[in-house]
């Protein structure tokens, strides 16, 4: 397992954030990186999606992972065993990433030359819903047993988020969650969001989220728009 980097974040850096943010997306858009912002509660399968996502595009795209925790370096150890570069950024307290925080990891994982970051956020669906952390993308993750409500009481992160991966559906047998209505809240607070339902478990529905990544790195790196 190779050595993993921890950047300590400290309170005067967290400042200016949304210009920051806009400076740092044209900086990685001129670079050719594309960060990819993945945000959940706690224990809903971001580090598990993440590690299917690095499975599925190896030997296709350069990837490497920003990982955030208040504590404990658990999930980046799960990433450096796959070989993957990666990034703990312990945020001394706080629940959510900022622009000044990316930047600060990126410079540690020595992010010129990837095709795409992936970030896993801290876990929760206030405050990452709050910051701009200076990404492309933005993905939320819900899973099943933690409800169907949660648009009603979140909605800020399903309306900010370009998709929705709907996880742990092999708890569905298991669950009164409701699917339909998890679509149907969403939709209605963000038309445009793409939605996916899938298990870490046992892979079903990955493919489907896959592709889509995929599309969306190929009209990051070949629109001109974007590249200017």
């Amino acid at each position: 397992m190779g050595e993993i980097k921890l950047v300590e974040i400290k309170e005067e850096i967290l400042s200016d954030n949304q210009e920051l943010a806009d400076a740092l997306r044209a900086k990685l858009t001129k670079e050719g990186t594309m960060l990819v912002n993945i945000m959940s509660s706690p224990g809903a399968g971001k580090t598990s999606l993440i590690l299917h996502t690095l499975s599925a595009l190896k030997g296709e795209l350069k990837v490497g992972v920003l990982e955030a925790d208040i504590e404990s370096t658990v999930d980046s150890e799960k990433i450096a065993a796959q070989g993957i570069p990666v990034v703990q950024v312990r945020t001394g307290g706080a629940c959510h990433l900022e622009a000044a925080m990316v930047q600060y990891g990126l410079e540690a994982l020595d992010a010129v030359g990837l095709n795409m970051v992936l970030v896993e956020n801290v876990g929760n669906l206030v405050c990452p819903a709050e910051f701009d952390t200076g990404a492309h993308l933005k993905i939320m993750i819900l899973s099943v047993p933690e409800g169907d409500d949660k648009p009603l009481k979140y909605p800020l992160m399903f309306s900010i988020s370009d998709a929705l991966v709907i996880n742990k559906i092999d708890y569905l047998p298991l669950s009164d969650f409701d699917p339909e209505a998890v679509k149907a809240r969403a939709k209605a607070l963000n038309p445009h969001i793409k939605i996916f339902t899938v298990s870490c478990r046992t892979g079903e529905g990955i493919e489907a989220w896959i592709t889509w990544l995929k599309d969306r790195w190929r009209d990051f790196s070949t629109s001109p728009k974007e590249r200017r």
